[in-house]
This record gives structure tokens, sequence and C-alpha cells, in this order.
């Protein structure tokens, strides 16, 4: 029989702290909730009013639910209050010294089968439980912000943490309606782990000017599904407890770089640029602890004369490939009122893709997102060719053949040759060096990368890739595109993965380190992605469907390119790979498939 906790005691009101005491309140737990001073301990009240207060007027808590949650919280000013508590949480800031000192504290305070538990993020558990007498007696219990919402709390074991305590805690999670996922003591654990070296490399990616804040963070939420971009979060977490918890991890978990905290973190900090929480961090706030974005002196003009400054003007568009991208991109064109060549390598390939388009666009009119008229007309848009001279009089190319350099190279130097002068050439790589393309022909200046996300006519995102010979107006030229096909063209230099293969596949690598390690189940990481983060798949789950082949690709080409140690592919991606585990085209990948 699990223990039945009656009364739980929170030291530390802020928001983490004041989130959990709402938690356990509102699953009919009496809590005493502890600061250090009348002052905090007001403020940790009203962030729990403010909360409470905004879930009546959301219609998610009735009045009567609310006043009776109020009531089973006492507040207290020191910890003397939680001498008859049966579980203590503590959520004070992260700083080990400070932590420890709490836990003497209540190890001489509490009864003597209290359970003392940190909500620490990034600490090791195990040092602070040896500041008790009891470390057999003391959890983590990781909940996430804000904690009334997110669904995950990481319980966190320490070597000596006595199984019927992880046992106890974890049923608790249960009767709160908590998913938990129990993992040893570890730097970042779970979440925090594969998060912030993946928050890290968007603030390097920002730091080398390599995007814009903006791009970074559009290319990571509509690429990926994110609920936020990655410098936002970083505003969201605070950038003083992001800088913490970085460091903590870079200095507990191995010394890995890519967990060494950026420099702008540190003189963003240094500045008082916090975040959400000062009001300035990577954007600027209406006012401190606003969630709303103000326009600054880094904020782009997105008008759509802006847009066009310097563009040349696009009527007709050459498309050249068969596969499903170049099917995707030939109906996003021609929807959008371009003429387009579409160029195969034969009538029959032509008439796959005829198929192909035809049959997509008939889906759109079924749904009722397209009319039998457009349907029509985008049809009508279409000349069908076999041969490169066809593009002869076109003002965009845009390819889309198989990722081999040779190829592509041989393409754009017959492009070179056929095509008018002015002609915007586009490659849709998602991994080669777009110079290299480029370099092949006569105009390097006209040349730009468009890489759509699969597939074409649902992905709202195009990243338009600069090579250092690409003119200003080729690039002004391929944003007003992107931004007549109603897509979000984000600018990047070309560099390997671009912004979204760049964050996304390092963390997906990290977390398939992980699971090599042995320090947590497949099931048990995407379930604190997915819970924890709010991302739309775990890791293991986007593995399978984008092909185990293809993700070792690309983490090859990103640890060719940057030779950062922490980039190497996982041996046993590598490994699955070669047994011809990719996921769920083969029916097996780090799950298996077949019989679904």
């Amino acid at each position: 029989m699990a223990r039945d906790f009656t009364s739980v005691g929170v030291v530390g009101l802020g928001t983490m702290g004041a989130g959990i005491v709402e938690v356990f309140a509102r699953n009919g737990v009496d809590v005493v909730a502890v600061e250090v001073s009348e002052g905090a301990l007001e403020r940790g009240r009203a962030i729990l009013t403010g909360s409470t207060d905004r879930a009546v007027a959301k219609g998610k808590l009735a009045e009567a639910d609310r006043d009776a949650l109020l009531s089973r919280v006492r507040f207290a000013v020191g910890m003397d209050a939680l001498h008859s508590v049966d579980l203590v949480i503590e959520a004070v800031p992260e700083h080990l010294d400070l932590k420890q000192r709490i836990f003497a504290e209540l190890d001489r305070v509490c009864k003597p089968e209290a359970i003392l538990a940190t909500n620490t993020s990034s600490l090791s558990v195990t040092e602070i439980s040896v500041a008790t007498t009891r470390p057999n007696q003391v959890i983590g219990m990781h909940f996430f912000n804000p904690a009334p919402v997110m669904k995950l709390v990481e319980v966190v074991r320490t070597v000596v943490t006595s199984s019927d305590v992880v046992a106890d805690v974890e049923a608790l999670c249960k009767r709160l309606g908590k998913v938990d996922v129990t993992i040893s003591d570890r730097a970042g654990f779970i979440a925090n782990a594969l998060l912030f070296g993946y928050l890290n490399h968007a603030v390097g990616m920002f730091e080398a000017h390599y995007a814009t804040r903006e791009d970074i963070d559009a290319a990571m939420k509509l690429g990926c599904g994110l609920p936020m971009g990655p410098l936002a979060l970083m505003d969201l977490i605070g950038l003083d407890t992001a800088y913490e918890i970085l460091d903590t991890m870079y200095r507990r978990g191995g010394r890995d770089r890519r967990h060494a905290p950026v420099p702008l973190i540190k003189q963003m900090v240094t500045a008082g640029l916090l975040g959400r929480k000062s009001g300035r961090g990577f954007y600027t706030y209406e006012r401190p602890g606003s969630p709303v974005v103000v326009a600054d002196e880094q904020t782009p003009v997105a008008t759509e004369a802006a847009l066009a400054d310097g563009a040349r003007g696009i009527a007709k568009v050459g498309i050249v490939g068969s596969g499903t991208m170049a099917t995707g991109i030939i109906e996003v064109f021609a929807k959008a009122g371009y003429e387009v060549v579409s160029v195969t390598r034969g009538a029959e390939k032509s008439a796959k893709v005829f198929e192909a388009v035809r049959t997509s666009l008939n889906k759109g009119v079924v749904r009722g997102k397209l009319g039998e008229a457009d349907r029509d007309a985008a049809l009508g848009r279409i000349n069908w060719s076999a041969t490169l001279e066809h593009l002869a009089d076109v003002d965009l190319v845009v390819e889309a053949v198989v990722e081999e350099l040779s190829v592509k190279k041989a393409l754009f130097a017959s492009l070179d040759e056929i095509c008018k002068p002015g002609v915007v050439l586009a490659t849709t790589t998602s991994s080669l060096p777009v110079i290299d393309v480029a370099m092949a022909t006569q105009r390097p200046a006209d040349v730009v990368g468009l890489h759509f996300f699969n597939p074409a006519p649902l992905m709202p995102l195009v990243e338009v890739v600069e090579t250092i010979r690409t003119s200003t107006e080729t690039t002004a030229t391929a944003r007003a595109v992107c931004a007549a096909l109603g897509k979000t063209g984000v600018v990047c230099g070309d560099r390997s993965g671009f912004i979204v293969n760049a964050l996304l596949f390092p963390y997906l690598n990290d977390a398939v380190k992980m699971l090599e390690a042995s320090y947590s189940t497949a099931d048990d990481i995407d379930h604190a992605m997915k819970l924890g983060c709010g991302y739309p798949m775990g890791p293991f789950e986007l593995l399978d469907v984008v092909g185990l082949d293809v993700s070792l690709a690309i983490q090859r080409e990103l640890y060719l390119e940057l030779r950062e140690p922490g980039f190497a592919p996982a041996p046993l991606l590598e490994h699955l790979v070669t047994a011809g585990y990719l996921g769920r085209k083969s029916g097996r990948g780090f799950r298996d498939h077949t019989g679904r």
C-alpha cells in the first residue's frame, strides 16, 4: 500500500513553488506554503490567487472550487511550520549551497518519516541529500512550468533513495493526475538534458548573426511544430535560470562544450536582460512579467512593400524533378497563380507527376479547401516537359532532384547555358552546400537555396539559404516568392543543416545516446519531451517517421562540417541503420511497426 499523504509543505513560493502549491491543493491535499519573509509570502500568495482567479475567469475552475482550494493552503514564514507534514518539496533558486542549507534545516524540523523532495531541474539530488541524516528519504520531484498545466513530473532517485519512497512518490504523482518518469540522478535528467543543448545552440546561431531571432524562432515553430521558438522559450525560462542550468550541466555532465553557456547569455544576464520577468531578453515585452512582445530596434519591417523591395518580377517558374518534393512544389506554385513548367526525365515520369498533382488537388476539393474552378485553373497553369530547353524563358528555376552533389552540379551547369540572364536558380537541397551548386554556374550571384519542407503544400516554412556569392536582389526575390506562395521564408547562411536540421538532429542524436546509455526508455524519453516540453512528437517517434538512415546522413554532415565531438552520430543509430532498421518505412526502427 502506498503512503497516504494528507499534508505537504512547499518551500519557496516563486512561479514554480506557487504552481506546485496549486497542484496539491487542487487535488484535495492540505499544503503549508513557506517563505523566508512576509514580503516574499505575500508575493507567493498573489501568484497563487492570480492563477486561480484566471482559471475561474476562463471557466476552468468553479468559484466554490477555487475557494476550497485556497482554504487548503496555510501560509507561514519559516520552516518550523513544517514539523508535521508528510512530504516537503523545495522550490528555491538553483544554488546548491542554498538548497543544502534548506535540507539541513528540514532534516531538523520535519518528523523522521517525512519525505524530503527537491524540484531542482539540474543540480545533483545526491549532493542535496547528503546535507541530511536521512538521504534514503530524499528524492527529486521535478515539476514543469506552469505546474498546474504541465503533466510531467521527473521522479529522480539517488543511489540510496529507498524503493518505498520512490513507489510512494510515483503513486502520489498519479493521484495528482501527473505522468511520472522515474530516472536516476544525472545532470539535466531527461528533458533539460535534451532541451538545453538545443537552446544553447540556437543562442549561438543568433550570437553569430547566422539568422535573426524571428527567423530562428519561426523556423522551429513552423518546421517542427514546436509550441515556442528557442529564443522566446529562453525569455520565458529566464536567462539567469538558463545560464545556471547550462553551467551546472556543463560541470556535472562531462564538460560537453555544447552545454557551455554561449557568452551572450552571461552578457545579457549581467546587463539585466533576463527575459519576460525583466521586460527584456531576446525580445522586448510590454512590461516586466508580460508575455506581450512589443517592437524594438531589432524588429524587422514585414510589409509587402518591404518584402518586394529589390525583388525581381517572377511570373513563370520551372521545376525540375519528379519525386515527392517536386510534385508538392509544382502544386504550391500552380495554386499560387504562377505559370509552371515541369521538367522530368521522360513522358512516363511526367504522367506520374501529373496524376499525383491532380490527386492532391482533388483531395483539396473533397475537403472543401479548394474550389473545382481553382483546381482546374491550377492544372491549366502547368506545362509538362521532358527537356530542359523548355526552361529558356522562365524567371525562376527550382531544382528538386536527388540529393547527390554531382547530379545537382551537372544540372546547374546545364541551366546556366539554357536559362536567360537574370533568372533566379534555386536548389531545394536540405543538406548539401549551396555554394558548391552555385559555383557550377557562371552566375553564382543568382543562385539561392529554397528548402521546402515535406509535404510542401501543407508545411508553411521555407528556408531561404544565402551563399557568400548570393546577391541581395536574389535573396529579396526568394523572400518575395515565399510570401506570394503564402509561406514564411526564413533567411539563413549556407551552413550544414541550415536552421531547422542543425538544431533538430543533434537533439535527436542526444536522445539516442541517452537510450544507448540505458539512462531511460524510449517511451519515457518520448513522454518527457511531449509532456514536459510540449513537443508534438517524442524524439524516437520522430526518428522512426523521418527514417533512421536519413537522420544518420544529416547527423554525419553536421559532424563533418562542425567537427564538434558532441555531434558525432550515436553508435546505436549507426548499428540500427546497418541492421536495416530504418523506421516506419522498413517496419522497424526504435519501435516495431510491422503490426500497425
